[in-house]
């Protein structure tokens, strides 16, 4: 198998009205976008979402949503500031084995930007 390129697929309640979010808010880059789903640049890959899915007012339970978009980025303390002044809220958690900031979407679905 020679694998091309990496995608994850996100599917969400509120598409059209949330798509700003990963545009704007996060500053990933439309790709292609069609009716229903737009597919966004996400560092070698692509993170692609789609409507049809299901919306939470809080974060989701990892029974709800079993999986974490994590982004690692090089210049952590900026990225995190940069997502502030955007208007995210963020929290920083510090672990033997790194440093996180932990975003939730408007949706419940859980972000994780990791110091790279």
């Amino acid at each position: 198998m020679i694998i091309k390129e990496t995608g994850f697929i996100l599917f969400l309640e509120n598409y059209e009205e949330h798509v700003a979010f990963y545009t704007d808010k996060l500053g990933l880059r439309i790709r292609e976008r069609k009716e229903g789903l737009s597919k966004l640049d996400f560092g070698g890959g692509y993170l692609m979402i789609e409507d049809n899915g299901v919306a939470s007012a809080a974060e989701k339970t990892r029974a709800q949503n079993p999986t974490v978009i994590r982004i690692e980025v090089e210049n952590f303390d900026a990225t995190i500031e940069e997502l502030k002044d955007r208007g995210i809220p963020i929290e920083v958690h510090h672990f033997s084995w790194g440093t996180i900031g932990s975003i939730i979407d408007p949706e419940g679905n859980r972000i994780e930007i990791k110091k790279y």
